[in-house]
Protein backbone atom coordinates (compact mmCIF):
# COMPACT_ATOMS: atom_id res chain seq x y z
CA UNK A 1 0.00 0.00 0.00
CA UNK A 2 2.95 2.35 0.70
CA UNK A 3 4.17 2.32 -2.90
CA UNK A 4 0.65 2.88 -4.21
CA UNK A 5 0.17 5.84 -1.83
CA UNK A 6 3.51 7.30 -2.89
CA UNK A 7 2.58 7.10 -6.58
CA UNK A 8 -0.89 8.52 -5.89
CA UNK A 9 0.62 11.41 -3.87
CA UNK A 10 2.94 12.27 -6.72
CA UNK A 11 -0.03 12.93 -8.97
CA UNK A 12 -2.25 14.56 -6.33
CA UNK A 13 -1.45 18.22 -6.81
CA UNK A 14 -3.07 21.53 -6.31
CA UNK A 15 -2.13 24.79 -7.91
CA UNK A 16 -2.77 27.89 -5.88
CA UNK A 17 -3.14 31.23 -7.53
CA UNK A 18 -2.08 33.63 -4.85
CA UNK A 19 -3.27 37.18 -5.51
CA UNK A 20 -2.77 40.13 -3.17
CA UNK A 21 -6.54 40.41 -2.70
CA UNK A 22 -7.12 36.71 -1.90
CA UNK A 23 -8.08 36.17 1.72
CA UNK A 24 -5.88 33.93 3.83
CA UNK A 25 -8.90 31.87 4.92
CA UNK A 26 -9.69 31.16 1.24
CA UNK A 27 -6.16 29.97 0.57
CA UNK A 28 -6.32 27.80 3.71
CA UNK A 29 -9.71 26.37 2.70
CA UNK A 30 -8.39 25.45 -0.76
CA UNK A 31 -5.37 23.79 0.85
CA UNK A 32 -7.56 21.80 3.25
CA UNK A 33 -9.84 20.57 0.48
CA UNK A 34 -6.81 19.45 -1.55
CA UNK A 35 -4.71 17.86 1.19
CA UNK A 36 -7.00 17.40 4.21
CA UNK A 37 -4.51 19.43 6.28
CA UNK A 38 -4.66 22.92 7.76
CA UNK A 39 -2.51 25.77 6.46
CA UNK A 40 -1.95 28.50 9.05
CA UNK A 41 -0.55 31.93 8.14
CA UNK A 42 1.45 34.04 10.58
CA UNK A 43 2.16 37.73 10.90
CA UNK A 44 5.32 37.83 12.92
CA UNK A 45 4.91 35.16 15.59
CA UNK A 46 1.13 35.46 15.85
CA UNK A 47 -1.48 33.68 13.76
CA UNK A 48 -2.84 36.05 11.11
CA UNK A 49 -6.55 36.75 10.94
CA UNK A 50 -8.24 34.82 8.14
CA UNK A 51 -10.00 37.91 6.80
CA UNK A 52 -6.67 39.52 5.95
CA UNK A 53 -5.40 39.37 2.42
CA UNK A 54 -1.75 38.90 1.59
CA UNK A 55 -1.57 42.60 0.75
CA UNK A 56 -3.09 43.54 4.12
CA UNK A 57 -0.74 41.13 5.91
CA UNK A 58 2.14 42.99 4.28
CA UNK A 59 1.06 46.17 6.11
CA UNK A 60 0.86 44.41 9.48
CA UNK A 61 4.22 42.69 9.62
CA UNK A 62 7.75 44.05 9.54
CA UNK A 63 8.72 41.39 7.05
CA UNK A 64 8.00 42.13 3.40
CA UNK A 65 5.32 39.85 1.97
CA UNK A 66 5.97 39.42 -1.74
CA UNK A 67 2.52 39.65 -3.29
CA UNK A 68 3.77 40.11 -6.84
CA UNK A 69 5.80 36.89 -7.16
CA UNK A 70 5.97 35.63 -10.72
CA UNK A 71 6.56 32.05 -9.60
CA UNK A 72 3.76 29.50 -9.82
CA UNK A 73 3.30 27.59 -6.60
CA UNK A 74 2.64 23.94 -7.36
CA UNK A 75 2.18 21.72 -4.36
CA UNK A 76 2.00 17.94 -4.60
CA UNK A 77 1.09 15.31 -2.05
CA UNK A 78 4.58 13.84 -2.45
CA UNK A 79 6.23 17.02 -1.11
CA UNK A 80 7.53 17.15 2.45
CA UNK A 81 5.72 19.43 4.86
CA UNK A 82 8.92 21.38 5.60
CA UNK A 83 9.53 21.94 1.89
CA UNK A 84 6.02 23.35 1.43
CA UNK A 85 6.48 25.72 4.38
CA UNK A 86 9.84 26.82 2.92
CA UNK A 87 8.20 27.33 -0.47
CA UNK A 88 5.77 29.88 0.98
CA UNK A 89 8.62 31.57 2.88
CA UNK A 90 10.94 31.75 -0.13
CA UNK A 91 8.32 32.62 -2.76
CA UNK A 92 6.09 35.03 -0.84
CA UNK A 93 8.07 35.87 2.29
CA UNK A 94 5.21 34.67 4.49
CA UNK A 95 5.51 32.21 7.37
CA UNK A 96 3.08 29.29 7.32
CA UNK A 97 2.72 26.15 9.39
CA UNK A 98 0.97 22.98 8.29
CA UNK A 99 -1.21 21.38 10.94
CA UNK A 100 -3.50 18.37 11.10
CA UNK A 101 -7.06 18.62 9.78
CA UNK A 102 -8.36 20.05 13.06
CA UNK A 103 -5.51 22.62 13.14
CA UNK A 104 -4.54 21.52 16.65
CA UNK A 105 -1.18 19.79 16.10
CA UNK A 106 1.78 20.65 13.91
CA UNK A 107 2.64 18.07 11.29
CA UNK A 108 6.18 16.66 11.28
CA UNK A 109 8.26 18.47 8.64
CA UNK A 110 9.73 15.19 7.36
CA UNK A 111 6.33 13.69 6.45
CA UNK A 112 4.94 14.12 2.97
CA UNK A 113 1.60 15.90 2.68
CA UNK A 114 0.03 12.65 1.50
CA UNK A 115 1.31 10.64 4.46
CA UNK A 116 0.35 13.40 6.91
CA UNK A 117 -3.19 13.50 5.51
CA UNK A 118 -3.58 9.78 6.19
CA UNK A 119 -2.62 9.99 9.89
Amino acid sequence: MGIFNSIKDHFNNAEFSIAPNKKLKTISKDFKSSFNLSLVFYKGNMIAEGDLTLAALNKKTTKKVETTSKEDVKIKGSMKVGDVEDLFENTYGVKVQIKDKSAKSLVDNDLTLGNASRL
